[in-house]
Parts: C-alpha cells; structure tokens; sequence
C-alpha cells in the first residue's frame, strides 16, 4: 500500500495515525518465493519530529508459508514485528538521500508500507524452521517422508575411518 506523507512532511510536529494493508501476497527474497498466507490490517504512527525526523512506529502480524529445513512439508510461520524507523528529513520537506537507499520504504514523499514490512521479515526471518521438533526429515536414497512412512532403505552409515578397508574390499570383490 502506497501512503503519501506529503501533508504530514510539510507541517512540523505533525502527527497521524493512519490505517494500512499488506498488499503483497508472497514475500520474495534470494531464498525464494513464500507465501503470505495470513495478514491482518494494522495501524502506522507517523510523527513529524521538528521537520528534522520522520519516526513509523506500527505493530504488523503476517503469516507466511515456509518449507521445513527438514522434510520440505509446508509450516506456517507467524511474524509479529514492532517497525519502529526513523528517517531523516532534509528540511526542504523530503527524506535525505541517504536514506532513500534501494531498499528504503520511501519513494519521495510516499511511503511503501509492503516495502517497511517486507524489510523487517527480512531482519526476523528465522534460521531454521521445522514442522515439529522431532522432524526425521526425508530419506537420503528414496526421498521418502520418514514423518510418513519407514522406507526399506539400507540406513547404516559407514565408519569413515574403515573408508580405505573398504575401498581394498570392494577392489578385490568377486563378481
């Protein structure tokens, strides 16, 4: 959702609060593409800080569908994220340049609020996600769900330290 800010820039110590939706349906990163299952309406606070700062403060929960690190079945994950940002204003009633970076919620005096949460998922994206803390993932040979179904797949992992007796086994194996 676009906002223009260009009332509240203009007037110092201005204040508004100001009723904004997720129009992304999947968050887009170099990870992938992920599915923005649920989102809630949320509510900006947008102070005019002595036409010196901007300050955003707003609370958003989004829901989006991730891949389990380990058996690739699809997991809900909530995001509540409290955005609090802070950008400088040039006194000319525009953000300053170094703020306006490429992945900056700011395009002149509008304000890309898809832009402002989809950089704060970025920062709280988690490390790992699993579908239950006792995931057993897939089988290595077959692909099968172990969550789902034991496979008849050899699970005997090798000493490595045998690895070179092995090797002479297998060479002078008969056929």
């Amino acid at each position: 959702m676009i906002l223009d800010l260009n009332d509240i820039l203009s007037c110092e110590n201005k204040e508004i609060y100001q009723e904004a939706c997720l129009e992304m349906s999947a968050f887009e990163s170099a990870m992938g593409s992920f599915p923005v299952t649920k989102h809630k309406p949320f509510t900006l606070h947008i102070i005019n800080v002595g036409n010196k700062a901007l300050q955003i403060q707003c609370s958003v929960e989004v829901s989006v569908s991730i891949p389990c690190d380990r058996c690739l079945e699809e997991v809900p994950y909530e995001f509540h994220l409290e955005i609090q940002e802070e950008l400088e204003l040039d006194g000319n009633g525009g953000v300053k340049a170094e703020d306006m970076e490429a992945e900056s919620c700011m395009m002149g005096t509008k304000l890309d609020t898809d832009r402002l949460v989809r950089k704060e998922m970025l920062v709280h994206w988690p490390a790992k996600v699993l579908c239950k803390d006792d995931c057993r993932g897939i089988c290595k040979k077959c692909g099968a769900n172990l969550n789902n179904q034991a496979c008849g797949c050899d699970q005997t992992v090798p000493d490595p330290r045998m690895a070179a007796i092995q090797d002479i086994f297998n060479k002078y194996k008969e056929v």
